[in-house]
C-alpha cells in the first residue's frame, strides 16, 4: 500500500492498548471506527482480555495474524517505545501515538521521541504525531481518532480537508463546519509531527480525489520545504490551501540582535513564506472555514486594486463591512443601499451584476439583513442569481443558519461577522501564485569572504562582493589621507559594538583633518581597547533612508526585510519583508510598500529617489541566501540618493554561525 493508502484508507488497523471499558478515553477508537461504519478489520491489542468490547483481542501485537495497515498506539508515553518495536517487528507501515509526554515535556521528553523516531525510520514505519488524535476518512468510513466529535452519530462529509497540529481544535473546527453546512472529506491531527508533518500530508491531499480545498491549523512550521511543495503542486492542481497560523505575539523578535531582527520576528516571515509559495493565511478560525468558496475554481488576483463593490439591504451591516475593510487598507469603491427598495431577486441581482462588474473593484459584496432569518430563499435568492467578472461575496448580518447552507450549496462564500468577511476579502487579495525563484550564482567571491566579516569592513566587503557601491575606507586617523573628500563621517571599528551610534562611535560632518584626528581621539578615549581602528566616508545628503535586512529565520530560513531606516527604524516598525533571494521587481513591489519610503518615490512633488538602485540593492543583498553561513546582516541606514545617483551605505552588519 501507498503511504496514502495506509494513512487515509488502512482496511486492516490494530489499536495497541485499547480498553474493554467503553467509557475510557483509549476505548473511544474503536467505538467510533465502529459507529461511523468501518467494515475492515479491527485487532485490539489488549493483555488482560481475551475480547474488548465484543471483538477479539490479542496479548501483543505480535499475535495478530496476517499483515496490519495502520497501528493506532494507545498505551501510555512509557510504553510507547516498545509498542513501535512491535510494529516494526510486524512491519507496520504506518503507526499512529496518541500519548504526550515526549518534546513539549522538557530533555527527557525530547530523548525519548527522539528514540521512536529512530527505531521507526530504522523499520520503515512512518509516524503521526506523538500527541496525535489521529484520521478521519468521512468517505471512506474510518474513523480512527479519540476526538469527542465522533460521539456524534454521524459526520457530514464535504470537499474540504483539514490538517491540525492540535488534536481537540480538529473537533472544533469539525463542528463549526457543520453549523454552516460544510463537512470534511479528511481531518488528520499531526501533534508533535515527529516524522510526518502537516506540509507532508497536504501534500498527499493534493492528490485525494475527494480533496478540493486543504485547510490548515498551524501552531508552528516544520519542513517548510514540504509546505512549499505542497502549494506548488496544489496550486497546478487547483486546490487552495488555506492556513490559520498561531504566534502573531512578539516574543521571538526579542531575541534578534539587529534592528531588523526586532521588526521582523518569525511570524512576520511566516506571512511573507505563505505568501512566496501561494498559500493563503487568515487572521480568524471563523474565516477559515468560510472563506475557500470565494478561493474555488479562481486563481489568485494578477494586480488587485484592494477595492469592493457592496450592495445591502441594510445600512447599519453595510457599514460594519466597509469599516472593518478599512482597517485592513481595502477601499470601498461603490456602495448602494438598498434597504427601501427592499430584497427582491431580480432588483437585488441586477445591482450585484453592476458590482461585480466594475473594473475599479477586485469584489462584489452582498449584505443580507433580516430576509436572511425570515425569508432565506428569497434574501439569497439574488445574490445566487448574479452574475458578472469579479468574485462575490456576502455578509450574513442576523444568525440565519438555512441562508447560510443554501449559499455555500450555490458557491458563494458566506461570511457570519463582518470581521470574518474583511478578513476573507483582505486574504483573497493578498493570494499571490507561488513566486518563481531567482536564480543565484557567481557567489563564490562574497563567500570566500564571509569567514573574515567580523566587523563593519569585513561586512562591507561582503555586500560589495553582491554588488553594493562602497564609498568608505579604512584609515589611519593620526594621518588621514589626502585625498578624503570631507566632510566626513568617521567611525570606529569593532567587532563588540552593533549599535555604534547609541555606543557614540560615531563622528559626522568631519570637515578637515584635525577635525577626523580629534574625533579619533575622543573615541578611543571613551572606548578604549573595544575600537579595532577606523573608517571613513563622505558625508551624503540623500531623498531618503531605508534600512535594509537580512535573516535565517528559523521557521521558514531565509528572509529580507526593506523598511524605513535610521535611528528610529525599530520605533516605526515600518517593514516589509520577502523570502530571499528576490528579484528586482519584488524588489520594487516591496519599495511601494513601504510608507516611509514615500518621499523617496516622489511624495506631493519631492525629488525622486533613485528606487532603481535601491531595487537593484536589495536584490543583489537578498543573495546572501545563498551562503548558508549568514544569520544576520543589515544596512541602515541605507541613503537613497537623487534619481539616477545610487545609493549609499552609511552603516552595515553581518553576523554569522
Amino acid at each position: 500500500m501507498s503511504l496514502a493508502q495506509s494513512l487515509f484508507s488502512p482496511q486492516r488497523i490494530a489499536l495497541i492498548g485499547a480498553s474493554s471499558d467503553a467509557s475510557r478515553l483509549t476505548a473511544r477508537a474503536q467505538v467510533y471506527l465502529r459507529r461511523h461504519g468501518f467494515k475492515g478489520a479491527l485487532f485490539p491489542v489488549n493483555p488482560r482480555a481475551g475480547t474488548v468490547l465484543g471483538e477479539t483481542a490479542y496479548p501483543t501485537l505480535r499475535d495478530v495474524p496476517g499483515p496490519i495497515d495502520f497501528a493506532y498506539i494507545l498505551v501510555n508515553t512509557g510504553h510507547v517505545e516498545a509498542a513501535i518495536q512491535d510494529c516494526a517487528a510486524r512491519g507496520v507501515p504506518v503507526a499512529c501515538v496518541l500519548a504526550d509526554g515526549f518534546a513539549e515535556a522538557g530533555p527527557e521528553g525530547v530523548a525519548l521521541q527522539n528514540r521512536i523516531v529512530a527505531a521507526a525510520r530504522e523499520a520503515g514505519i512512518r509516524l503521526l504525531g506523538p500527541n496525535s488524535m489521529g484520521v478521519i476518512n468521512i468517505p471512506g468510513s474510518i474513523a480512527c481518532s479519540v476526538n469527542a466529535v465522533l460521539e456524534s452519530e454521524s459526520i457530514l462529509p464535504g470537499r474540504w480537508s483539514l490538517v491540525s497540529h492540535s488534536g481537540s481544535m480538529m473537533g472544533t473546527i469539525a463542528s463549526r463546519a457543520v453549523a454552516r453546512g460544510r463537512g470534511f472529506a479528511k481531518i488528520v491531527g499531526t501533534g508533535n509531527e515527529a516524522d510526518l508533518t502537516a506540509g507532508e500530508i497536504a501534500n498527499l491531499l493534493v492528490d485525494d480525489p475527494d480533496t478540493d480545498a486543504i485547510l490548515l491549523f498551524l501552531e508552528t512550521i516544520r519542513r517548510p520545504d514540504l509546505f512549499e511543495e505542497a502549494a506548488r503542486r496544489a496550486h497546478a492542481a487547483g486546490k487552495p490551501i488555506v492556513a490559520y497560523k498561531l504566534g502573531r505575539s512578539e516574543v521571538a523578535a526579542k531575541l534578534a540582535t539587529t534592528h531588523t531582527g526586532a521588526m521582523a520576528g518569525s511570524d512576520a516571515a511566516a506571512d511573507a513564506f505563505f505568501q512566496a509559495v501561494g498559500i493563503v493565511r487568515v487572521d480568524q478560525i471563523e474565516t477559515l472555514l468560510e472563506l475557500p468558496p470565494l478561493l474555488l475554481g479562481r486563481t489568485p488576483p494578477a494586480h488587485p486594486k484592494r477595492a469592493v463593490s457592496i450592495v445591502t439591504t441594510t445600512g447599519g451591516g453595510g457599514a460594519m463591512v466597509v469599516d472593518r475593510l478599512g482597517v485592513l487598507g481595502i477601499d470601498t469603491a461603490h456602495m448602494l443601499d438598498t434597504t427601501l427598495a427592499g430584497a427582491s431577486k431580480d432588483f437585488v441581482a441586477k445591482a450585484l451584476d453592476t458590482a461585480r462588474d466594475a473594473e475599479d473593484a477586485d469584489v462584489a459584496i452582498a449584505v443580507i439583513g433580516s430576509s436572511a432569518q425570515f425569508r432565506p430563499q428569497e434574501g439569497v435568492a439574488g445574490v445566487v442569481a448574479a452574475k458578472g467578472r469579479n468574485p462575490i461575496c456576502a455578509f450574513i448580518v442576523p444568525q440565519a443558519d438555512t441562508a447560510m447552507r443554501l449559499l455555500n450549496d450555490a458557491g458563494v462564500a458566506a461570511f457570519r461577522t463582518p470581521e470574518a468577511c474583511a478578513d476573507g476579502v483582505r486574504a483573497y487579495l493578498d493570494w499571490r501564485a507561488p513566486r518563481a525563484i531567482p536564480a543565484v550564482g557567481g557567489m563564490d567571491g562574497a563567500g570566500a569572504l564571509v569567514a573574515q566579516a567580523n566587523d563593519e569592513p569585513g561586512a562591507r566587503a561582503v555586500f560589495a562582493a553582491l554588488g553594493l557601491a562602497d564609498a568608505a575606507r579604512r584609515i589611519d586617523p593620526a594621518a588621514p589621507p589626502a585625498d578624503l573628500a570631507y566632510p566626513v563621517a568617521l567611525k570606529a571599528v569593532s567587532s563588540t559594538i552593533a549599535h555604534k551610534t547609541e555606543a557614540g562611535a560615531v563622528a559626522l560632518n568631519l570637515p578637515d583633518a584635525d577635525a577626523v584626528r580629534a574625533a579619533a581621539a575622543d573615541m578611543t578615549e571613551r572606548l578604549g581597547s573595544r575600537i579595532d581602528g577606523f573608517i571613513a566616508q563622505p558625508m551624503v545628503k540623500g531623498v531618503g533612508e531605508a534600512i535594509l535586512g537580512y535573516r535565517l529565520d528559523p521557521l521558514v530560513g531565509p528572509v529580507v526585510a526593506l523598511g524605513a531606516g535610521g535611528i528610529l527604524a525599530e520605533v516605526y516598525r515600518d517593514v516589509v519583508l520577502r523570502l530571499a533571494p528576490v528579484s528586482e521587481t519584488e524588489a520594487m513591489d516591496m519599495i511601494g510598500l513601504v510608507k516611509g519610503l514615500a518621499p523617496a518615490r516622489g511624495y506631493r512633488g519631492m525629488p525622486r529617489g533613485d528606487l532603481t538602485a535601491l531595487a537593484r540593492a536589495v536584490a543583489a543583498f537578498s543573495r546572501l541566501a545563498a551562503i548558508p553561513e549568514v544569520t544576520e546582516a543589515e544596512i541602515n541606514p541605507l541613503i537613497v540618493m537623487r534619481d539616477g545617483e545610487g545609493v549609499a551605505m552609511a552603516d552595515a552588519l553581518l553576523s554569522v554561525r
